[in-house]
This record gives structure tokens, sequence and C-alpha cells, in this order.
């Protein structure tokens, strides 16, 4: 099995021994988004929506999944978070408001965070949904993705650059 990191001498998956990795400070910004009709985005601005302050579930939600994403992703490593922070804004579109969320998580560790923005975005997005979706069903999660990196053996990474 040369060449496979997350296998073992049977081929079976494997956690990654990350023990020998020198320890650096590391951040990752994840994004993503979801499209909602106007209905959706007034109450929400307004703070009317039945469930509650929107945002602020979404925020503690987003937090939360960082801080468990080695509960949900079998192969990442429990990690000792540094920081997390979700910022939302929103675009008009042609077809609805789109919330715009992004999630910056950073540690001081031996394995990067990338998985645990994503996880955060991802739930924070899920968590909106949950909250509105008595008002509309159609709602539709947005790409969600890594914007950038920082620190570990390989490097600096910024979404768009070669």
């Amino acid at each position: 099995m040369d060449g496979f990191t997350h296998m073992n001498e049977q081929g079976r998956a494997k956690m990654v021994d990350i023990s020998a990795k020198e320890a650096s400070v590391r951040t990752a910004v994840a994004k993503s988004s979801l499209l909602v009709n106007q209905t959706i985005f007034e109450n929400i601005q307004a703070g009317t929506m039945k469930k509650g302050d929107v945002l602020a579930v979404a925020q503690v939600a987003g937090i939360m999944a960082a801080k468990n994403t080695s509960q949900w992703i079998p192969m990442c490593h429990p990690l000792s978070l540094s920081g997390v922070d979700l910022a939302f804004d929103w675009s008009e579109e042609e077809n609805g408001y789109r919330l715009h969320a992004a999630a910056t998580v950073k540690t001081n560790g031996s394995t990067g965070v990338e998985m645990e923005a994503l996880t955060s975005v991802s739930a924070a997005m899920l968590t909106v949904y949950d909250m509105c979706k008595a008002v509309d069903k159609g709602m539709v999660i947005g790409q969600t993705y890594l914007e950038e990196k920082t620190g570990g053996k390989s490097g600096d990474y910024t979404r768009g650059e070669s």
C-alpha cells in the first residue's frame, strides 16, 4: 500500500501518526453561502424568525462544529483550537438574497485546521436552513470551499493562486 498515507499494511483505513510533526501556528478560512427568498432575508434582518436569532444560533453552531470536527470526519485528529470566528454578510441577487459565511479557525499544533473551517461554515449554513425551512424549503446551500490556509509543511494556500 505504498503511497497511501491513510491506509495500513493490510489496506485498511488508519489515522496518520502526526507525533513527529513540528507544531506551528495554522489558520484556515472556509466559505459557504445560502440563497434565500425575500421573506426569509427580511425576517433574519429584523430578528423576527420564529425560532429566534438565526445568525446568533448559526454562529454558535459553526463554533461547536469546528470544535467537534474529529467526531464527524473519521480521519481528522482531535485538535485544541486557539480560535474560531464566523462572519456573515449579504448580497442581493436576481433570484433572492445570498447569505455569505466565512469561518476562520486557528490552532498551534501538528496538523492543519482546513477541515474544521469547512465543517464550521457547513454547520452554520445547515443551521440557517433548519431555522428558516418553515418559511421556505427551497433555499439552496451554495458552494463550500477553502479560501486560504497558512502554516504547516505544505505551506500557505490561497484559492485562485497557483
